[in-house]
């Protein structure tokens, strides 16, 4: 019956007359089907509207997230550098202590192992796939800065026990700076001034103005104090029966041999007599008669 045909009358007021509409049935059908899926797709549309307005707020938040993840991760590289740099410094400290008393040393260095979570990250913030990578890393690598921390402890702790031993020792190391200034000539083989040909430097130059105080570096007594050929004047300290120091080109000498100093006390002042091209404190130090670089002995 719906499938039939029908035949619809429509009448008009007024001046009468009507309209004829010949329908079929499955016509009606299609209508009501085409209203059903126009409804629903209606429906359909509204939820995926709803749907992407929570995923863009989703995104949104994730992204917020990846952000205070990314400061989190540069701020902790930040730490994690910091923290190397002082162990690196505490290692390279102990170092020069045990080659000032003579012991073994291995210094492991960690500036490699430090570079690893930092390229990671680099200057910009990672993408999202990189993250949880990057973290497990970091995470990876605070363990092992920790391990190295407590084994630097024990080492710390035995150079501690061994430096109570030779208390003495210690006190007669030049281990601070005898003068204020800057190296303008390093220890080593370097250009004369004079020839301009190779020579070896036995000490190091210190540059600094004329008349500023030089210290002894530690307690010692007096061997020499006077002038010195192309040293000028200059003064010699034997700290221990091994270590000795030396300071040449001085302006003037306050000290005489066979004087007890200790560290600090003051020697004579910086000048520029003898073979000199300006205001500077000549520095030595040997070990058995043999010259070293001073700054192997120095702290501070």
């Amino acid at each position: 019956m719906l499938l039939g045909k029908y035949h619809i009358v429509i009448f008009k007021e007024g001046r009468g007359g009507s309209h004829n509409l010949r329908l079929r049935g499955w016509l009606g059908i299609i209508g009501f089907v085409l209203a059903a899926l126009l409804i629903v797709c209606n429906l359909w549309l509204w939820d995926r509207y709803n749907q992407s307005l929570k995923l863009e707020s989703r995104l949104l938040e994730a992204e917020k997230t990846i952000d205070e993840q990314n400061t989190q991760l540069l701020s902790m590289v930040g730490k994690v550098r910091e923290v190397t740099a002082d162990l690196t410094r505490v290692r390279q400290f102990d170092t020069k202590l045990r080659l000032m008393m003579n012991l073994d040393s291995e210094l492991t260095d960690v500036g490699n192992a430090s570079a690893s979570p930092s390229e990671e990250l680099g200057r910009n913030a990672l993408p999202l796939h990189r993250q949880a990578l990057a973290a497990r890393r970091m995470y990876a690598f605070l363990r092992k800065l920790s391990d190295d921390v407590r084994l630097e402890e024990v080492i710390q702790q035995e150079l501690l026990r061994v430096l109570r031993e030779n208390r003495d020792s210690i006190a007669s190391m030049p281990t601070v700076w005898p003068v204020e200034g800057f190296i303008s000539s390093p220890f080593g083989v370097r250009s004369s001034n004079y020839s301009g040909r190779g020579e070896f430097h036995k000490g190091i130059d210190v540059r600094a103005r004329p008349g500023t105080p030089i210290i002894a570096p530690a307690k010692g007594t007096v061997t020499f104090s006077g002038g010195d050929g192309a040293y000028g004047l200059s003064v010699e300290l034997q700290h221990t029966r091994t270590i000795t120091t030396k300071y040449g080109h001085m302006q003037r000498i306050i000290v005489r041999e066979g004087q007890q100093v200790k560290r600090g006390e003051i020697v004579g002042f910086v000048g520029s007599t003898g073979r000199s091209t300006g205001p500077h404190l000549h520095y030595e130090v040997k070990l058995n008669g043999i010259h070293v670089n001073p700054l192997r002995y120095i702290l501070n």
